[in-house]
């Protein structure tokens, strides 16, 4: 679990873990049990049964937020955006530049790409993280012994 070292200390619980609020711990299941259309496909016909290579989570708390999927290895989350996103842009700016505090970068599809383009998201999606894979993978701290391997919450 070498990927765990690219989160600074004061992101990581006592056993390693990102941390969340407990709170989020019932929302996000609730979420989970209960998906949008777009979520259930993209979950359904790209992640799931790890489908592109790596496993996701679907709702995971992190901090004080939770993102639709979180891929632990490669830090990246993916989000769904609704049209309730349209006026919320700001709102979606500070999760991402919380998220990037983290070495977590999110990736943005909406619902209409989803219900219009899904393998048009499917190639792009495995060309992200492609990309993020030689930014975490080729790191030379990615074992952890020297400390972060990329941007850590100081220098952001």
């Amino acid at each position: 679990m070498y990927y765990k070292y690219l989160v600074g200390e004061e992101g990581r619980n006592k056993n390693g873990n990102l941390k969340y609020l407990d709170e989020l711990r019932i929302l996000a299941r609730n979420k989970r049990n209960n998906p949008t259309k777009a979520e259930q496909i993209f979950w359904d016909k790209i992640l799931q049964y790890d489908k592109i290579k790596y496993r996701f989570l679907r709702q995971k708390p992190i901090g004080r937020f939770i993102l639709d999927f979180y891929c632990s290895k490669l830090l990246l989350a993916i989000e769904i955006d609704g049209d309730s996103h349209n006026n919320k842009k700001y709102l979606d700016s500070e999760r991402d530049i919380f998220f990037r505090k983290y070495n977590i970068v999110t990736i943005r599809y909406t619902n209409e790409q989803v219900f219009d383009n899904l393998d048009k998201i499917k190639i792009d999606l495995i060309e992200k993280i492609k990309e993020r894979e030689k930014i975490v993978f080729c790191s030379p701290f990615v074992k952890g012994e020297s400390g972060p391997a990329i941007a850590g919450p100081k220098e952001i």
